[in-house]
């Protein structure tokens, strides 16, 4: 699960890792009020989870709370790279000396975890990377042994001052769970004070459970309070769903026991295990659409599961149509599909909004076929390959249906 900046700035600040001063907003007005307290030069930036929120517009300086109410006026609604920005980050200037980079993360092919450092901050990784690799410090990191921040600065060019932090930020990657822990930039002030100015948390979705707050760790008790009760270097702001609408899908989904993760296509996706899924997201990018999400609803198939897993995909407004790909074992065909007549029933006019492609296989596959046919629902279609069936789907999407 990916969190937005001032959701990792909250980690940040729990673990001791320096950050800039600022509350969130989700008005013009409250952006005022923030840049307000904060008396100071202000950067307005956009919470989407997404990169190159600069090049689009998304973050802008603010002198005072008039500009600062202006900026948040421009930026809220923005679109950028499908994600729409309905929260900024109002957070105090700060003019970097030098940037660097910091990333840590679990490095999968070599069954370890990698510290990533870099002097080139600010800059895309990637681009580092690639033309100059030399630039980029790369140490893996045995789990048990851990970081030490000042070999690790030292090795990559690093101020000493750059070591605390870096300690830090691991322990942010061990204690909350995260897969992944980057910062870019990572500022060193003219006064050689280390402060991040970014934050980007991956954490790994199937500890959630482990975590007090939605989000997890000790920043969520933390969370909600209001901004005249900032401290220092301490961003404040809810960890309640005040992000895009695929957070909210996935929160909703989540609280209803699904399997959903929301992506960036047009075509729906609901499917009986895992492998299955996956298989469809892949039969559907090559019919020319892109997935919307991954829905596994699992071995069960009942009406309450289904009008779920259907309810959440079709309150994502970039769906254009929905294909539920099921095998019947354990679940028989004939019952999915009584789960899916119920579930259009339950929905009522929502069911009927976009065009949904089944395709049935496996045990009771011709009843099943027969209860839908029998059912005579407008948004219903049958297709009797998997192949098939995202064709269709892919079709319906890409054309608007």
């Amino acid at each position: 699960m990916d969190l937005y900046e001032y959701q990792a700035k909250q980690l940040f600040n729990r673990h001791g890792v320096p950050v800039p001063r600022g509350g969130v907003a989700v008005t013009p007005d409250e952006a005022r009020s923030i840049a307000a307290e904060l008396d100071t030069p202000v950067v307005i930036k956009a919470q989407v989870k997404t990169g190159g929120r600069g090049k689009a517009g998304g973050v802008k300086p603010a002198a005072g709370p008039a500009a600062a109410e202006e900026a948040a006026g421009r930026i809220l609604g923005m679109d950028i790279k499908g994600h729409t920005a309905h929260s900024v980050l109002v957070e105090e200037a700060t003019v970097p000396f030098e940037e660097y980079y910091a990333a840590f993360l679990v490095d999968r092919a070599n069954g370890c975890f990698l510290a990533m450092v870099s002097t080139e901050g600010g800059m895309d990784i990637e681009e580092v990377a690639a033309t100059r690799p030399e630039a980029l410090t790369k140490v893996p990191i045995d789990a048990l042994g851990g970081v030490d921040g000042a070999a690790l600065a030292r090795t990559a060019g690093l101020p000493d001052a750059a070591a605390p932090v870096l300690d830090r930020l691991w322990r942010v990657m061990v204690e909350e769970g995260a897969l992944l822990v980057e910062v870019n930039p990572l500022a060193c002030t003219t006064d050689q004070r280390i402060v991040a100015l970014d934050g980007k948390i991956t954490l790994d979705g199937n500890g959630l459970f482990r975590h007090e707050g939605p989000h997890g760790g000790q920043a969520a008790r933390e969370a909600g309070r209001p901004v005249g009760e900032r401290e220092a270097g301490c961003p404040v702001g809810e960890w309640a769903e005040r992000g895009d609408e695929g957070d909210g899908l996935e929160a909703r989904a989540r609280r209803r026991g699904l399997n959903y993760v929301k992506l960036d296509g047009q075509v729906g996706i609901v499917g009986n295990g895992a492998g299955l899924v996956m298989s469809t997201l892949d039969v559907v990018a090559q019919a020319g659409a892109q997935p919307a999400n991954f829905l596994d609803i699992g071995g069960g198939a009942s009406a309450k599961v289904m009008a779920d897993g259907l309810e959440i995909i079709l309150s994502d407004p970039d769906v254009r149509s929905v294909l539920v790909n099921v095998f019947g074992g354990i679940t028989t065909c004939d019952a999915v599909a009584t789960g899916i007549v119920s579930a259009l029933e339950l929905l009522g006019e929502r069911g009927r909004a976009r065009p949904i492609v089944v395709r049935l296989d496996g045990n009771n596959a011709e009843v099943g076929r027969r209860i839908l046919s029998d059912a005579r629902h407008p948004a219903l279609r049958q297709v009797s390959t998997m192949d098939g069936a995202a064709e269709l789907a892919a079709r319906l999407a890409t054309a608007g249906a």
